[in-house]
């Protein structure tokens, strides 16, 4: 399993609405960038990522899963070019993990988050799950 970062503006989608969207969950939409799409294109059923408040917040809030492959993103009308998965919440982060925090951690000065900021669906090594899961209070991290 890998995992991943998707973040997302809290006042256009937020983990609350993430959340009220149940066991089905949501496509991961509007993502207009090559590397973003392909990253969503190497998702398996079942991979976990973080859910990262971005410009508001900027904090990693919960933590969701993959539950639809790479598919035609609906929002792209006819251009095909641009594709999406579909995730489900699984899970609050018990204390929000922050940016500051993030950068302040030399375990993760690696991490796309720290050196890929604008990427809006970014992979997350094993080693950077499990730290950030640890600063979250989760002491058994879903993997």
């Amino acid at each position: 399993m890998a995992h991943w970062l998707y973040k997302s503006e809290p006042s256009s989608w937020s983990w609350q609405q993430q959340k009220d969207a149940g066991e089905k969950g949501t496509e991961w939409t509007g993502v207009r960038n090559y590397l973003a799409r392909n990253n969503m294109r190497a998702m398996q059923i079942g991979d976990k990522g973080f859910f990262y408040h971005s410009n508001d917040g900027l904090e990693v809030v919960g933590i969701v899963e993959v539950c639809a492959l790479a598919h035609p993103d609906s929002t792209a009308k006819d251009d095909l070019r641009w594709e999406c998965v579909d995730i489900r919440a699984v899970r609050d982060i018990p204390k929000p993990v922050s940016l500051k925090d993030v950068k302040a951690n030399p375990k993760l000065s690696q991490m796309a988050l720290v050196t890929s900021m604008r990427l809006s669906v970014q992979p997350v090594t094993d080693e950077e799950w499990l730290e950030v899961c640890r600063m979250g209070g989760l002491d058994n991290p879903p993997v």
